[in-house]
């Protein structure tokens, strides 16, 4: 047997630069680049190894560097999403926080099912040094560490203990990362020590090797049940979540509910599964979705999931199904949502696969003419809605539904608009229009605030690889911003070129919304002077930081949008001429946080103290339980309905 002298660190690098994803006729590479920030803990091991690499070839495999390791995680995301799942980045960090850094960012990967390579360094498998700088010490547990902590925030994890573990624990990792059923964080955490031994490695560990992505069939017995439930529905109703994009689906799925006649509402990593002027687009479901997906989706009889996850935002908190004799049909490639709701007919498959089988199935099924009549009506009824609140008021302060539909109009058609935290979400659920598959990124599984602008700089370097030129808007409010900016810094270093709108309300306006229906009245949610005397921060004056001073303080261009009411205009003016450079801009407008999007009729179940002396509370109280009436349970139905 041939073999190589490589170090721990070495032979990862090398092997994963020879990792090729096939999926149909793609073929790319499985991780075409590692992030990292080097410290005590990987700078000998993978941080000598990329030195190497990068000597050696460029190409081997590409080092790019971060300003957090938090952030690094969320690059990744946002490379593999765009990227179908087919490809994401690697990331590294050092010992103890370096690595606790990026515990968010695996969770984040987790929750939304996507890929992401993690190489934490730990502490001395040898224990030579005991304890090292930075190390947890468990009188209890000495072999715990910070890097136990991601085990349950990874769909894999493994610790490299001895060098010969390598080949298997790589292999492994390989096939989670791949795997459309069980993808997300993977982990592989790296003792600093074991990093830089030298170990002999099979040639055959470091030469090419390809993972083909499974696209399973429907079984007949699955797909003659779904297709029999679809035949005999009156309402049928179907909700697209992100497995729809990540199998290529949409086309798919375009022509089956041309064909059937079917609306479709979708999930916040389902938006761009149809245009939003498709006849049978009814927008996003649930609790941030439209008032006509939410009332096709209360009425249906049968629910048809396409790779949806059925968070409880899209189930508005199992309220938007209302029907006393509602089925479902799950169409999924993982088991654990094929089966949710409590379904009897699971389709354990691929998008694609399933759509396909289910149209030829199904050839000549239509729903009837008064149930197209209703999709056609409740869809010009909401576009009407959307359209007088995405329209200019002329407000001093603009609220934050114009301000969503002027940096629509001044974009194109195939640019991406990047989000995940506060009140943006819930609105461009609402109100954004989506022209193009790949077209809407809303991280929404984890909620993660930070981040945008770090996700929207994996966006942009995942369309450059793929040759594709379009731009990547990035929306965040002042609350998020704050959380991770720094990674402005990278954009800058790189000449990765986003465009960012910065709303700035004053404080957390999402929560701050929510905070009323609890009746606790926005305390704590804006950003305020601290009153001594009251130890509170409602009364004092707004802490007047200059958030675009510190984008232009990075280097980044910045656009001031002063209030007025001629703001909207100049914010559309704006985000045009930040299109046309080519460096990365900043666009600051400060917004009403009291101006709302349209109410599309979904709830989300937030618990209310049953218990309270504030008059706010109570009220709150018997609204809450009011609403969760109406909650659909797992099994049967309930008497009280």
């Amino acid at each position: 047997m041939t073999t190589l002298r490589r170090t721990v660190g070495q032979a990862l690098v090398e092997f994963l630069a020879n990792q090729w994803t096939v999926d149909g006729d793609v073929r790319e590479r499985t991780v075409p680049g590692m992030l990292g920030i080097f410290g005590h803990g990987n700078v000998a091991g993978l941080g000598q190894a990329l030195a190497q690499a990068n000597a050696v070839d460029p190409r081997l495999m590409p080092y790019y560097q971060a300003r957090n390791e938090q952030a690094m995680v969320h690059q990744a995301v946002g490379y593999a999403r765009i990227h179908r799942r087919r490809a994401t980045l690697a990331s590294t960090a050092s010992v103890g926080p370096g690595a606790a850094n990026m515990l968010t960012g695996a969770a984040l990967a987790t929750a939304n099912r996507l890929p992401a390579l993690l190489l934490p360094s730990d502490t001395f498998a040898t224990r030579v040094a005991d304890p090292v700088l930075q190390q947890l010490e468990h009188p209890h547990d000495p072999g715990m560490q910070v890097t136990d902590a991601f085990r349950p925030v990874s769909r894999f994890f493994d610790r490299v203990q001895r060098p010969e573990q390598l080949f298997s624990i790589a292999l492994a990792a390989m096939r989670v990362l791949t795997d459309p059923a069980e993808t997300g964080a993977v982990t592989i955490a790296l003792p600093e020590d074991v990093q830089a031994e030298a170990l002999d490695v099979p040639a055959e560990f470091l030469q090419p090797r390809e993972w083909r992505i499974r696209r399973p069939l429907p079984e007949r017995w699955a797909l003659e049940a779904a297709a029999g439930a679809i035949r005999e529905a009156k309402r049928p109703f179907i909700v697209a979540g992100g497995g729809v994009l990540y199998a290529g689906a949409e086309g798919a799925l375009r022509a089956f509910v041309e064909e059937t006649g079917i609306p479709v509402g979708t999930t916040q990593a389902g938006g761009g599964s149809l245009d939003w002027d498709h006849p049978q687009y009814l927008g996003g479901v649930g609790a941030t979705g439209t008032s006509a997906a939410n009332r096709l989706a209360a009425e249906a009889d049968l629910v048809i999931g396409i790779g949806t996850r059925y968070s409880d935002f899209t189930t508005a908190s199992r309220t938007a199904f209302q029907d006393a004799d509602v089925a479902f049909v799950n169409i999924n490639v993982a088991g654990v949502d094929a089966f949710k709701h409590g379904t009897q007919v699971p389709v354990i498959a691929d998008a694609r696969e399933a759509l396909d089988a289910l149209r030829a199935a199904l050839a000549g099924t239509v729903v009837d003419s008064g149930y197209r009549d209703r999709v056609v009506d409740e869809k010009r009824e909401w576009d009407a809605v959307a359209d007088r609140a995405l329209a200019p008021t002329g407000a001093e302060l603009p609220g934050q539904p114009e301000i969503i539909g002027a940096v629509q109009r001044a974009t194109d058609p195939r640019d991406v608009v990047v989000q995940a935290a506060g009140s943006l979400p819930g609105d461009l659920h609402k109100l954004w229009r989506v022209r193009d598959p790949l077209g809407y990124h809303v991280e929404y599984a984890f909620s993660t605030m930070g981040y945008e602008i770090a996700g929207g700089l994996g966006v942009k370097r995942g369309l450059e690889a793929a040759g594709d030129d379009r731009d990547v808007i990035v929306m965040v409010g002042d609350g998020s911003y704050l959380m991770l900016h720094s990674e402005l810094a990278t954009a800058i270093a790189e000449g990765l070129k986003i465009v960012v709108v910065l709303v700035q309300n004053q404080g957390f306006a999402s929560i701050g919304h929510l905070s009323e229906t609890v009746g606790s009245q926005r305390y704590g949610t804006r950003y305020r002077y601290r009153d001594a005397g009251a130890a509170n921060f409602e009364t004092g004056a707004f802490v007047p930081v200059d958030l675009a001073a510190n984008a232009r303080s990075y280097g980044v261009d910045v656009i001031e949008i002063a209030p007025g009411e001629d703001a909207i205009a100049r914010l559309s003016d704006a985000v045009a001429s930040a299109k046309a450079s080519d460096r990365t801009t900043l666009i600051h407008i400060e917004s009403d946080p009291f101006v709302y999007a349209p109410d599309g009729g979904g709830w989300w179940d937030v618990p209310v103290a049953e218990v309270s002396r504030l008059e706010s509370t109570q009220a709150a109280r018997a609204e809450y339980e009011r609403l969760a009436r109406s909650r659909r349970p797992l099994l049967g139905r309930e008497d009280n309905r």
